[in-house]
């Protein structure tokens, strides 16, 4: 691929998009260009090839298999979406609860291909500070601040969110990094980055903060602040342990930037992959959809998966019906693979165990409610204020989000956001408790509202770590994980494995470098596309060759054992 350049109006500067920075590959032009994604043998044409998750990395790959022309054969144990997980309320018709992904970055462009293919609409998500939230209410050791913008708030808020800027463009070049990558220039971002990735993998995020030059000139006070609140989507004091490259990747590639949310829910997105009668497709009638080819359902949960004696890979589900396949891609989350599917041992190798055994999830609890409409948009009399707004926080709730629907309709609150031990405060709490602790918590900042009066059903709440098929929220890697990382993104690379090992793959955004943005389900899916098209023995067009094909030039830097 070598340097390739974005394609935008004249004029105008190039979009930050996720575009890197470790694999520098332009997945959003590889899934648009006109030649497809490849091509299969004609013996392989119906063959099918075994899908183990119907999250968003799994139906992206079965929908971009099957026009390839292979027959995908999903299996979920449990939802369709995965963490994309819309719920709604009931007695309603799209009154939704987010309870996973729930803010979509507009530079993740591959995940916006689909969303755009399959005509969802989006506004943008009321983060902190932005228009879409109206106000927002930073209430920090029992001081409450009410700002439309940064410039309202007292200065040392400013003070943190210049350190902030400060530290990334001093630590990590961050104008040079972000124009390499505006201008897709790949030599001068791989460049750049693998300056970077010896540096900062084996240090944390909060190591980053107090050793800068930037912040070491200020107080205590204003690391805390930047913890509490930080800028951009909100606290970021529940990731101060990991890995500062982690974060690095974050906001290099505007991940916490210009966030949308999806009207009607974010799940439309898998269901409408597996709904979609694709225009291009190769071997199957026009007309034909994932739901289709599955006379409209998934299989059930996976098992078990193992080495067949004739050589393929065998998938037993939960109700001991036994498929062989020649490729099987896996896209739940790693410790599933030891601790929900019986994965026999030589199918990785024990580096590959290693990796996938290290991935550290993060905690995630939400708690919804639906409300009879956006009473935070009435004024308080005495002040002219919203009498509410959106709310970051060092107590129990963390971040508080209003969503309005529109005239006429139901609006919903998300009254607690909490990561780690925040979320861990919740885990054993019912949900009519949850509510109940934080409507005492938002009653100290907000005295003269009476939330309670408004809520309307019953309540909607996730625990991501208590849940059996998920057992935690998101990747977040620790520091000396990238090595971890660089081997099971690699995985799709199979043409050197032993023979033992060809065959199953894996994708998901804990596989990818990009942990929690579903960006990085989709690129890793992709990645898997190529690699079973590859395993099977087909290959990609001369004029739009795969992430695969040029995987020795721009793949991810190896750091040594």
């Amino acid at each position: 691929m070598g340097n390739t350049t974005a394609t935008t109006a004249p004029g105008t500067r190039p979009p930050v998009t996720i575009f890197g920075p470790d694999f520098p590959f332009a997945f959003d032009d590889w899934i648009a260009h006109p030649a497809g994604l490849g091509q299969l043998p004609a013996a392989r044409m119906g063959e099918e090839v075994a899908i183990v998750g119907a999250g968003m990395a799994g139906m992206v790959a079965a929908y971009e298999l099957m026009k390839l022309g292979l027959k995908p054969v999903v299996y979920e144990a449990s939802k369709m979406g995965g963490r994309l997980r819309s719920q709604i309320f009931e007695g309603t018709q799209a009154t939704v609860a987010e309870l996973g992904g729930m803010r979509f970055p507009v530079s993740g462009t591959a995940f916006y291909h689909y969303v755009n293919q399959l005509g969802l609409q989006t506004r943008p998500f009321p983060n902190p500070l932005t228009a879409a939230s109206g106000s927002t209410v930073i209430d920090l050791e029992g001081e409450t601040h009410y700002a439309q913008s940064l410039a309202d708030l007292p200065a040392v808020f400013r003070e943190v969110a210049e350190a902030w800027a400060q530290a990334l463009e001093d630590d990590a070049r961050f104008s040079d990094m972000q124009h390499a990558i505006r201008t897709r220039d790949v030599p001068t971002l791989k460049r750049l980055w693998n300056t970077l990735v010896p540096l900062w993998d084996d240090r944390t995020f909060y190591d980053f903060i107090a050793s800068s030059k930037a912040f070491s000139k200020l107080s205590f006070r204003h690391r805390e602040i930047f913890g509490q609140v930080g800028f951009g989507t909100g606290g970021w004091d529940s990731d101060f342990p990991n890995s500062m490259l982690e974060i690095l990747r974050v906001v290099l590639t505007n991940c916490d930037d210009e966030q949308r949310l999806i009207v009607g829910g974010a799940d439309q997105v898998p269901h409408g992959l597996w709904r979609h009668a694709p225009t291009q497709i190769t071997h199957w009638p026009v007309g034909t959809t994932l739901q289709s080819l599955h006379a409209g359902a998934t299989r059930a949960g996976v098992a078990a998966i193992a080495r067949a004696t004739d050589g393929r890979l065998a998938v037993t589900d939960c109700w001991g019906d036994t498929r062989h396949y020649s490729a099987v891609l896996t896209t739940c989350q790693s410790w599933l693979l030891t601790t929900q599917i019986a994965v026999e041992e030589s199918l990785f190798s024990q580096k590959m165990w290693m990796a996938l055994d290290r991935t550290r999830y993060m905690q995630s609890s939400k708690t919804f409610v639906m409300v009879d409409r956006p009473f935070w948009k009435d004024k308080d009399p005495e002040t002219g204020r919203d009498v509410m707004s959106m709310t970051l926080t060092d107590r129990l709730t963390r971040g508080t989000y209003l969503f309005d629907n529109g005239p006429g309709q139901p609006a919903v609150i998300c009254l607690s956001y909490a990561w780690m031990g925040d979320a861990l405060k919740m885990l054993p709490q019912s949900p009519e408790k949850r509510v109940k602790l934080a409507l005492q918590a938002l009653k100290k900042i907000y005295p003269k509202v009476d939330i309670a009066s408004h809520i309307i059903g019953d309540p909607i709440c996730v625990s991501w770590e208590a849940d059996p098929y998920f057992l935690g929220a998101f990747k977040g890697a620790l520091p000396g994980h990238y090595r971890y990382n660089q081997r099971m993104y690699a995985h799709f690379m199979q043409e050197a494995f032993p023979s033992e090992q060809k065959g199953l793959f894996i994708a998901g955004d804990d596989v990818s470098w990009t942990p929690a943005w579903v960006e990085g389900a989709v690129q890793t899916s992709l990645n898997a596309v190529w690699g079973i098209v590859h395993h099977l023995g087909g290959q990609t067009h001369a004029s739009n060759p795969g992430p695969g094909d040029v995987f020795a030039t721009l793949g991810p830097m190896a750091l040594p054992d």
